[in-house]
């Protein structure tokens, strides 16, 4: 059975906290595994070329992304009130955070959350939010997230913690606190890109993707099959899916409209995912809802139809 995961609401029509405690806490009791919460920074007037949604040109970013609430804020007030669902980043953007403390901020999460977390992260595209507030060129955001890598699997072991990437270096120190237990790390990358395959291969637990096709799914976990095999990996390689969900309608859309869907034809997406090797599915339900109690009444349904589905 696939996990089924929602995210939680950060959007401007939510009120801040209370929505979120009251988002965490049906999610759990329906009987969701896990709650996600991504990063936006900013959005910037300015949407001409390179300013433009994933530096597509002129491409206008959605609405929705003003004045996104911060995701490791919004997971903690979840972690809170919440027992035993998993709490993921979905993504954050590494290179926009000083590597140790980014660490040390995960490590608190997951021990205060007793060992919830699953750690999402991605490496960025929008030059404005890198102007803004990265310690690194967008150009360098590769090895930014490499840096993050190793020296957050300093931070995350034993003390004494040492390290030196170049940019960063600690010497022998104690660092804490440490997670209570491993975090699992997921890195994002588009279907194609090989280097970005390889370092999840390499450095990570599994993919988590976003904007793909079942089909993609499919191709992208046999080619990191390939890429474990030429570098001798053993462990499985996970996968988890964001289904985007911009709004819901009550009955069947045909033809099917951009992150626009019935409860039926979302159920029916999450089962084609699980069935093309997803082991892990959350869809974005937030960013098309009008406040927290359609939130839970629509999260209710479709838990419902997915499970009722077998999936």
């Amino acid at each position: 059975m696939v996990k089924l995961g929602v995210s939680l609401p950060q959007f401007s029509q939510f009120t801040p906290g209370a929505d979120v405690i009251a988002a965490a806490r049906a999610m759990e009791e329906i009987g969701y595994d896990s709650l996600w919460a991504f990063e936006r920074v900013l959005v910037p007037e300015d949407q001409s070329g390179v300013h433009g949604l994933y530096g597509v040109p002129g491409l206008a970013w959605p609405q929705i992304y003003r004045g996104v609430a911060d995701a490791l804020v919004t997971l903690t007030t979840a972690a809170a009130v919440t027992e035993r669902i998993t709490l993921g980043t979905g993504v954050l953007v590494v290179p926009l955070h000083l590597p140790l403390r980014l660490a040390r901020e995960l490590a608190t999460l997951d021990a205060f959350s007793g060992g919830r977390l699953v750690a999402g992260l991605g490496i960025g595209w929008s030059p404005d939010e890198f102007a803004a507030a990265a310690p690194v060129p967008l150009s360098e955001r590769g090895r930014a997230l490499d840096d993050f890598l190793d020296i957050a699997a300093a931070v995350w072991g034993p003390n004494p913690v040492s390290y030196s990437t170049g940019r960063y270096e600690v010497g022998a120190a104690d660092i804490g606190p440490k997670p209570a237990g491993r975090i699992p790390v997921l890195l994002g990358a588009s279907p194609g890109a090989d280097r970005a395959l390889r370092r999840l291969v390499e450095r990570a637990d599994g993919w988590v993707a976003s904007g793909v096709t079942p089909e993609q799914v499919t191709a992208t976990l046999a080619r990191l099959g390939e890429l474990a095999g030429e570098a001798g990996r053993t462990t499985p390689i996970g996968c988890t899916v964001q289904i985007g969900v911009l709004g819901v309608t009550e009955t069947p859309v045909e033809p099917r409209q951009p992150f626009t869907a019935s409860i039926d034809q979302l159920a029916a997406d999450v089962a084609a995912f699980a069935e093309a090797g997803a082991d892990h599915v959350y869809l974005t339900l937030p960013a098309g809802m009008r406040d927290v109690k359609e939130l839970i009444g629509r999260a209710g349904e479709l838990y419902e139809a997915v499970r009722a589905a077998g999936v």
